[in-house]
Formats: structure tokens, sequence, C-alpha cells
């Protein structure tokens, strides 16, 4: 049997609403959102009883999502916003845009900030990363020619 495809990337926020308007800003599109909770769900999990906030966003192209989640029950017991780029683990997503400087401008209003310059890597893509919202680290991507 081969894999499919790739359904999402989760990442784990304190402000959902935020979070949400946030990538809105950027071009996801709020796909749904509810209440995850129960017995089934801290089985699958391995956190027990719990009770989590989501949102799904989509990309436009319709392939990719971000489910964002905010955990009530239990708490985060970790946090990894400010991780610097090369530490281990999951710790970015990537997208590509139209228009990186425009993408950041907008971004900007939203409190995301450069992670250090953006550059050109050689005909191909500029490229930078920010902290967008809660510090999350954020790729953009936008292809030359």
């Amino acid at each position: 049997m081969a894999l499919k495809r790739m359904d999402n990337v989760g990442i784990v926020v304190d402000d959902l609403e935020g979070a949400i308007d946030f990538f809105r800003e950027l071009g996801l599109e709020l796909e749904g959102r509810g209440a995850i909770d129960g017995e089934w769900a801290g089985r699958v999990t391995g956190l027990g009883d719990q009770h989590v906030e989501i949102a799904m966003m989509r990309t436009p192209d319709g392939h990719g999502r971000v489910e964002l989640s905010r955990f009530l029950t239990p708490p985060p017991v970790a946090d990894h916003r400010n991780a610097p780029v090369n530490a281990l683990g999951y710790l970015r997503v990537m997208f590509t845009v139209d228009d990186i400087d425009e993408t950041l401008e907008r971004l900007r209003k939203r409190g995301a900030r450069l992670v250090g310059e953006v550059v050109q890597y050689k005909d191909a893509y500029r490229l930078c990363y920010i902290r967008g919202p809660e510090g999350l680290l954020i790729g953009l991507a936008q292809e030359l020619g």
C-alpha cells in the first residue's frame, strides 16, 4: 500500500483567534473549527481526557492544511516557539507566495517579524523566515521567473 498524501501540519497555539486571523491574512481559508474532546481523542493522542479547540486552515489550492489547536485540558507542557532555526524536531512550515515583499508588508501589520533577511537563491527563489503569531516560525518563498 502506498502513501496517499500529507493531510495537514498541526500547530498548537494559545490564541486561536489571533492565529486564525494571521493565517487568513497570509491567504489560507478557514475550512472549519470545532472542539475535540472525550475518551476517544485521548486514546489517539495519549493525553487521556482532553479538551481542544481546533481550526482547520486550507491553502488556496485546496491541497495543504494547517490544523491550529488550542489545548484547554491538559494544558500545553512545552514551548518551542522561540527555538532557533537549527533546533531539532518539527520547526516551521513554508508557504509559496506571489510577492514576498507585499506579503511581508501585510503580515507585519499582524505582528510578524523578519528573522534574518530576504535573500535570493540563484534565479529560482526569494526566501525568508518570519516569526508569526506567538513566535511561530514560518518560511516564505517566492518563485522567480
